[in-house]
C-alpha cells in the first residue's frame, strides 16, 4: 500500500514539476484577466472603427454588412437549396421548411471534395466544379423539374453590396483560386451554372458560415443574436442595430455584420500578445502578416503552434532528451485532432504517448505529461482569446440595447468547439467572468452553415412576400398627385355650396358665418373672461390686455369633464361648466366682477349674430342630450340664472380655429387665415361679404368657420377611403359624419393605425399573428404614441418600449413595420390637410384678382405642434397645389383663450364705434 503511495506521489510530483516547467518556457501564452479585458477594449474599438464609413478602409476587423436583417421566425415554409463552399469538403443539401403546426426541418445532403488543384487553380475552373457538383446533387434526387431558390454560404471575407451579391476581398484557410478576387462570387457562380441547361436555380442570398450558424441556432431559439465558428477558421457574427452601420444607407432596423475578426491584429493592435512562435507560424503560412487572430485560435493552425513548440523545446533540451525526428520538423505533422486527443481527460496520456511515438519519438512519462501542458496552454490561450473577442460584442449587443442585464443566445460551430474536449467549458466560464452582466447560452448548431443559409434563403423569401402584402396595405395610403388636386378642387366646389344659399342646405363643408368681421387693431384694452369648451378639459381664463405695447395677460384654470357629463343631459353639463366658473371667479377673488365674457365652443354652430349659435352637431366624442338645434349661449345664461350667484356679459361665442386666427392676426395683420389640427381638424378664414349669401350685406368681409371636418360625407372622397377608414367611422359615435376629419385629426389617426395592425396580425405579418387583447382595444392606439414612434430621435428600441407598454410584445421587424404604418397614415393626413388648405388660399388669390398672394396661416394644435413631420408634409403640400402663395405658417399661443378675449375685444370696439356713429 506505502509503494503505491509513494508511486502516486512520484507522478504527482513529476507531473507538477513538468507543467511549472512548461508554464515557465510559455509564461507569454498565459493570459490574465486584466489582459483579457484589455483585449476586450482593443477588440471594442476596432469593431468601432470597421462600422465608421471614413475608418473602416484602414480598420483590420471589416465588420461587414451581410445584408441579412432578420432572423427566422417561425413562419418559414418551402423547399431550398443550399452550398456551402469553405472547408476541406464541399457540401450540397436541400432543405424542405415547414410549418404544420411546428416548426420542422428536413435535409438532403451530400459531400463532394475539394481537391488541391481545384481550390488553388483557376477560378472559372472552380465554380465550374461547384456547378457540376450541384447538377449532380439535383439530377440523381431528380430535382431538374422544380424552380429552387439557394442559398450559397461562400466562408470567406466579402464584400457585400446586397444579400445576393458579394466581392472577395481575400481568400483565406488554404484557398488560393486565382482570378475570384474583387469579382462577384453570386455573379461567379451563375455564370457556371448556365451551362446546365435543365437546372432552374435562382441564389437569393450569399451567405458567410458564421451567419449560417446564427440562423439556424435563431430557428430554434429567436434568441439568438450572435454566431460564432472555431474550426478550421475563426469568425464571429451579430445583429447590429441598422443606426451605427454608416456603410449601408439607412436608420431603421438590424442588420447582420459579418466581424471577420479573424483579422483583428493584422495592424498591429496584438503585437504584445504574439510570441516566437506566432510569429514563426505566420512566415511559414500561405499568408504572411494577414488572419493573425486566426493564427492564435483556430484549428487550421492550433496543432501546427504546438509542433513549433515542442520542436523549440527539443532543440534546448526541454524535451525528449534533446532528441528530434524528421516529423517532428516537417510542417503540418501534428494536426488539431492529435492535441483534442492528447487533452482528454483519462487517456489523454496515453493518447500523447502514441501519438509521439507516431512522430519517430520515444517520449518519457514526463515528456508526455510536459507536451499535454503545452496542448493545454495553447488551447486555453486560443479559448481565452475568442472569449475576450466574444465578450465585446456581448458588451456592445447590452449597450446597443441600453440594458442593465443582457439576456442572449450565442449559435457555435466548427470542428476545434466541438471536438475539443476541454475547449467549450473553458470558453463559456471565461465569457461569464468577463461579463458578468450578461446571462449567456451557448447553443450548439445542427448541421451548422449550409443549413443556416438555406434559413437566410427561407427568411429572404419570407421577408419578401411579407414585405409585398404590407406595401399592398401602405399602398392604400399613399397619394398620388392627381389624387390631391382632386381633393383640392372638390374642396373648392364644396366651399362654394356652403357659401351659397341655394346649396347650402345640402353642402358638406357648412361654411358657417361667424358674425366676426375685423381683425385685432391694437387698440383693444381691458379684462375679458374667457371660456373654453373643446375637449375632455375646460378652461375658464382672466384675460388682461394692455394696448399699444400689445400685453397680453393670462391667468386660467382647468377642470375635468367627466364622461358622464359629456354624454349626459345638456342642462348637467351646463350647470357642471357655469360650477366651474364659479370656482374660478372665488379662486382670482373676482366673484361679482361684471366682465366682458367669449365662450370658445369647438363645434359647429350656426350663428345669426356674434353671441348666438345654435350646435348643429356634437363632434369629439360629446353626446349631451337637448343641445343640438339649441342656442349655446341661451343654455349657458340659463344655467347662470339657475345659480343665481353672479352675471356676466357674454359679448361673443367663438370656435376656437377663429381665436387661432385672431390670437395670430393680433401678431400678424397679414393672418387672415386659422388652422387648427389637433383632436379635431377645421379652417376658418376671412371672407368677401359679397360671396356670403348667408348673410345680408356687400361690404367688408367676415370670418367664415368652414367646419371642413364634414367634407366627404356626401361620398365625394369615397375613393380615397380605405377600409381602415371604414372600419374607424362604422366604430365611432357619429357614423357617416365627420368623414375629413376623421382622416385627417389626431382623435382618430391612432385608431386607423390600430385597425391596420389588427388586419397585418391576421395576415401573420405582424406580432407573430398574435392579436392581443390590448390590441383589440378601441382607441388603445393614441395618436400621442404616433408623434413618439415617428420621432428621428427614436431608436427602434424605444418603439418596442412604447408598442410593450401597449402590451404588444414586438420583434425589431415588426416595430420596423408599426413605424412605417403611422408614417404612412400620418403623411396621408398631413396631405389632406395641405390640399383643403390650398383650395382656401388659392380662393382667396382669385378673389382678390392676384397673380401672387402673400398670406399668414395661424395654426394650433397637438397634431401640428408635436407631430415630427406633420407640419412640414402640410407645408409641402399647399406649396405644391398653390404655387401662386406664398404662405407663411405662424403657431399660436393660446388660441382658444386669448383667441376668444381678443374676439371679445374686437366686438366690444366695434359695438362702441356703432353707437359713437
Amino acid at each position: 500500500m506505502f509503494a503505491v503511495h509513494l508511486m502516486a506521489f512520484y507522478f504527482a510530483k513529476l507531473k507538477e514539476d513538468q507543467i511549472k516547467k512548461v508554464d515557465r518556457f510559455l509564461y507569454h501564452m498565459r493570459l490574465s484577466d486584466e489582459t483579457l479585458v484589455d483585449i476586450m477594449t482593443r477588440f471594442q474599438a476596432e469593431m468601432e472603427k470597421g462600422l465608421g464609413k471614413d475608418t473602416n478602409p484602414t480598420a483590420s476587423v471589416k465588420m461587414l454588412p451581410t445584408f441579412v436583417r432578420a432572423i427566422p421566425d417561425g413562419s418559414e415554409n418551402g423547399e431550398f437549396l443550399s452550398l456551402d463552399l469553405g472547408g476541406s469538403k464541399f457540401r450540397v443539401l436541400k432543405v424542405q421548411v415547414s410549418q404544420e403546426g411546428k416548426q420542422n426541418v428536413q435535409m438532403e445532403s451530400q459531400f463532394y471534395p475539394t481537391p488541391n488543384e481545384i481550390i488553388r487553380g483557376n477560378g472559372t475552373e472552380l465554380f465550374g466544379y461547384v456547378a457540376d457538383c450541384l447538377a449532380d446533387f439535383m439530377r440523381t434526387r431528380e430535382l431538374t423539374h422544380k424552380k429552387l431558390p439557394l442559398g450559397f454560404t461562400f466562408s470567406f471575407p466579402c464584400r457585400q453590396t446586397k444579400l445576393d451579391e458579394g466581392f472577395l476581398l481575400s481568400w483565406t484557410k488554404k484557398f488560393k483560386a486565382r482570378g475570384v478576387q474583387d469579382t462577384d462570387v453570386v455573379n461567379r457562380l451563375a455564370n457556371a451554372m448556365k451551362k446546365h441547361e435543365d437546372l432552374d436555380v435562382d441564389i437569393l442570398s450569399l451567405v458567410n458560415d458564421t451567419v449560417g450558424t446564427m440562423m439556424t441556432c435563431a430557428y430554434d431559439d429567436p434568441g439568438c443574436e450572435v454566431g460564432v465558428i472555431i474550426g478550421t477558421g475563426t469568425n464571429a457574427c451579430y445583429m447590429e442595430d441598422m443606426s451605427n452601420i454608416e456603410l449601408v444607407e439607412g436608420d431603421e432596423g438590424r442588420m447582420c455584420i459579418n466581424t471577420e475578426w479573424g483579422a483583428f491584429g493584422d495592424d498591429g493592435a496584438l503585437e504584445d500578445i504574439r510570441t516566437e512562435f506566432d510569429r514563426e507560424l505566420d512566415l511559414g503560412s500561405l499568408n504572411p502578416g494577414k488572419q493573425l487572430f486566426e493564427k492564435m485560435v483556430s484549428g487550421l493552425y492550433m496543432g501546427e503552434l504546438v509542433r513549433l513548440i515542442l520542436l523549440k523545446m527539443a532543440k534546448v533540451g526541454l524535451l525528449f532528451g534533446g532528441a528530434k525526428s524528421s516529423a517532428l520538423h516537417t510542417k503540418g505533422k501534428i494536426e488539431t485532432q492529435h492535441v483534442a486527443a492528447m487533452e482528454k481527460y483519462k487517456e489523454g496520456l496515453a493518447n500523447t504517448r502514441e501519438i509521439l511515438v507516431n512522430l519517430g519519438l520515444d517520449p518519457s512519462e514526463s515528456d508526455c505529461i510536459a507536451v499535454q501542458q503545452v496542448c493545454t496552454i495553447v488551447s486555453f490561450r486560443s479559448a481565452n482569446l475568442c472569449a475576450a473577442a466574444l465578450a465585446a460584442i456581448l458588451t456592445r449587443l447590452r449597450e446597443n440595447k441600453k440594458l442593465a442585464r443582457l439576456r442572449t443566445t450565442v449559435g457555435m460551430d466548427g470542428t476545434l468547439y466541438k471536438i475539443h474536449p476541454q475547449y467549450p467549458k473553458r470558453l463559456h466560464k471565461v465569457v461569464r467572468r468577463l461579463v458578468p452582466n450578461c446571462d449567456v447560452r451557448f447553443l450548439l448548431s445542427e448541421s451548422g452553415s449550409t443549413k443556416g443559409a438555406a434559413m437566410v434563403t427561407a427568411v429572404a423569401c419570407r421577408v419578401q412576400a411579407q414585405r409585398k402584402q404590407i406595401d399592398k396595405v401602405l399602398a392604400l395610403f399613399q397619394l398620388t398627385r392627381e389624387q390631391l388636386i382632386g381633393v383640392r378642387d372638390k374642396m373648392r366646389t364644396e366651399l362654394e355650396y356652403g357659401l351659397k344659399k341655394k346649396t347650402h342646405a345640402l353642402a358638406t363643408v357648412k361654411m358657417l358665418p361667424t358674425y366676426v368681421y375685423g381683425m385685432p387693431d391694437g387698440t383693444e384694452k381691458g379684462k375679458f373672461l374667457a371660456l373654453d369648451l373643446g375637449g375632455t378639459n375646460f378652461r375658464v381664463l382672466l384675460v388682461k390686455i394692455r394696448s399699444g405695447r400689445k400685453s397680453v395677460r393670462m391667468y386660467n384654470k382647468i377642470f375635468a369633464i367627466p364622461l358622464e357629463i359629456m354624454q349626459g343631459t345638456g342642462e348637467e353639463l351646463f350647470d357642471h361648466i357655469v360650477q366651474c366658473i364659479a370656482d374660478f371667479l372665488d379662486y382670482m377673488g373676482l366673484k361679482g366682477a361684471q366682465l366682458p365674457l367669449g365662450f370658445t365652443f369647438s363645434f359647429p354652430c350656426r350663428q345669426t349674430c356674434i353671441d348666438k349659435g345654435t350646435l348643429v352637431g356634437w363632434t369629439k366624442g360629446f353626446k349631451a342630450t337637448d343641445c343640438e338645434g339649441e342656442d349655446v349661449v341661451d343654455m349657458l345664461r340659463e344655467a347662470i340664472k339657475r345659480r343665481n350667484e353672479f352675471d356676466l356679459d357674454i359679448v361673443a361665442i367663438v370656435n376656437d380655429t377663429v381665436g387661432t386666427m385672431m390670437t395670430c392676426g393680433y401678431e400678424d395683420p397679414n393672418c387672415e387665415i386659422g388652422l387648427i389640427a389637433g383632436t379635431g381638424s377645421n379652417v376658418c378664414y376671412m371672407e368677401e361679404m359679397r360671396n356670403i349669401e348667408l348673410v345680408e350685406g356687400d361690404e367688408g368681409q367676415m370670418c367664415i368657420n368652414t367646419e371642413w371636418g364634414g367634407f366627404g360625407d356626401n361620398g365625394c372622397i369615397d375613393d380615397i377611403c380605405t377600409q381602415y377608414d371604414k372600419e374607424v367611422d362604422e366604430g365611432s359615435l357619429n357614423p357617416g359624419k365627420q368623414r375629413y376629419e376623421k382622416m385627417t385629426s389626431g382623435m382618430y389617426l391612432g385608431e386607423i393605425v390600430r385597425q391596420i395592425l389588427i388586419d397585418l396580425t391576421r395576415q401573420g405579418l405582424l406580432f407573430r399573428g398574435q392579436i392581443s387583447e390590448r390590441l383589440r382595444t378601441k382607441s388603445i392606439f393614441e395618436t400621442k404614441f404616433l408623434s413618439q414612434i415617428e420621432s428621428d430621435r427614436l431608436a427602434l428600441l424605444q418603439v418596442r418600449k412604447i408598442l410593450q407598454q401597449l402590451g404588444l410584445d414586438s420583434t425589431c421587424e415588426d416595430s420596423i413595420v408599426v413605424k412605417e404604418v403611422c408614417g404612412a397614415v400620418s403623411r396621408r393626413a398631413a396631405q389632406l390637410c395641405g390640399a383643403g388648405l390650398a383650395a382656401i388660399v388659392e380662393k382667396r388669390r382669385e378673389d382678390q384678382g392676384l397673380e401672387h398672394f402673400k398670406v399668414t396661416v395661424g395654426v394650433d394644435g397637438t397634431l401640428y405642434k408635436l407631430h415630427p413631420h406633420f407640419s412640414r408634409i402640410l407645408q409641402e403640400t399647399v406649396k405644391e397645389l398653390a404655387p401662386q402663395c406664398d404662405v407663411t405658417f405662424m403657431l399660436s399661443e393660446d388660441g382658444s383663450g386669448k383667441g376668444a378675449a381678443l374676439i371679445t375685444a374686437v366686438a366690444k370696439r366695434l359695438q362702441q364705434q356703432e353707437k359713437e356713429n
